[in-house]
């Protein structure tokens, strides 16, 4: 198909974008003049579909500007991936100066496409058998990456990682969007919390680590034509808390359930992956308070990278989803009591009425 040329502010990496996609088109006999933009995420990565001869197949093309990404994680986890038997793209040619890559095409519809069209993914959704299914596939996605996990392989999401992602909370989102002063009295009653928070998640369940996707959710699961799901936007990945990424699945950035369905689907994967002899310990109400508390370091974190992408990065579009996080944080911290400064400071934030009712 012919496809107008996607936009470039640089016309030097315009320029350099048509001679690396004219020495790598005749291998994989691509039609340059269909390529289009296909997505662009949160980062500066931008991604192309273009066509092979007579509509034979389609690639997709990675933009990644190397001054602002670097492209060598995303190869090294595409290939563990791989070994782990995933479907997640195959890099076929890779100019690591330049920073364009040709990739395997998954397709265009994602899990998120299949669940909630997007004009109505800033809705609650109610849950079907089909999206029982897709989660029950996606959790057997999970528990196969996480049985390929080895140490010393990805980098740790340690005491260090985790800190530098909570500080974006009060940095970007109370600071900046919020306008509070971070001041001695703020940060004294945060600082505390945060160390709760950090010993919970590197302390629990023994300490169970496995390979950690870091964004694993709808949005970046692929649905292809016989409804199997591959795997997207894996660079950031760590060896890390096991809780994380079914915390990520089941508490989505861009669309929620009820209560009923996230532990629906969270017990299952804690079966599925105990009898496949993950450590996930073996009392589950030990297990989902460990997902809980996790899930709330990510809600903080993600609190503060959107706000980030609209202050400084101008993509206002994230900005809307953090009401969703600050109601995931709030229920988690009303089930706790140690948590219970936090829901006061939450609603002090957001300038909300305090109401408290413990479970634990």
């Amino acid at each position: 198909m012919t496809a107008s040329p996607p936009d470039w502010l640089d016309p030097a990496r315009a320029s350099a974008f048509a001679h690396w996609l004219a020495a790598v088109a005749p291998q994989h006999a691509l039609q340059p003049d269909t390529v289009r933009l296909a997505s662009a995420d949160a980062s500066f990565r931008r991604y192309f579909r273009v066509d092979a001869a007579a509509g034979t197949a389609s690639f997709i093309i990675m933009d990644a500007p190397p001054a602002q990404e670097d492209c060598a994680p995303f190869v090294k986890v595409a290939g563990l991936m791989a070994d782990a038997g995933l479907s997640a793209p195959r890099v076929l040619a890779w100019d690591e100066p330049l920073g364009f890559m040709l990739l395997s095409d998954l397709g265009a519809q994602t899990m998120l496409d299949v669940i909630a069209p997007p004009a109505a993914v800033d809705a609650r959704v109610e849950a079907t058998t089909a999206h029982f299914d897709l989660y029950m596939q996606a959790v057997d996605v999970l528990v196969q990456w996480q049985l390929a996990s080895k140490p010393g392989v990805l980098p740790p999401y340690d005491d260090a990682l985790l800190s530098r992602e909570l500080a974006l909370f009060p940095e970007w989102y109370v600071g900046k969007h919020r306008g509070f002063a971070l001041d001695a009295t703020l940060m004294g009653k945060l600082d505390p919390l945060f160390a709760q928070i950090k010993a919970s998640n590197l302390q629990s369940l023994d300490g169970a680590r496995v390979y950690v996707h870091r964004d694993f959710m709808p949005r970046n699961l692929m649905v292809d034509k016989n409804g199997d799901l591959g795997v997207l936007d894996f660079q950031d990945a760590v060896y890390g808390p096991i809780t994380y990424d079914i915390a990520s699945l089941m508490r989505d950035a861009f669309l929620s359930w009820e209560e009923e369905f996230v532990l629906d689907i969270t017990v299952r994967y804690w079966q599925r992956a105990r009898k496949a002899g993950l450590p996930v310990g073996d009392d589950f109400g030990e297990f989902y308070r460990a997902v809980e508390w996790m899930g709330l370091q990510r809600h903080l974190k993600v609190l503060g990278i959107f706000a980030r992408l609209t202050l400084r990065d101008g993509k206002p579009k994230y900005l809307l989803d953090t009401p969703r996080f600050i109601k995931y944080a709030r229920a988690t911290c009303a089930r706790y009591r140690q948590l219970g400064p936090l829901m006061v400071l939450l609603d002090e934030i957001e300038g909300n009425e305090t109401r408290v009712g413990y479970t634990f």
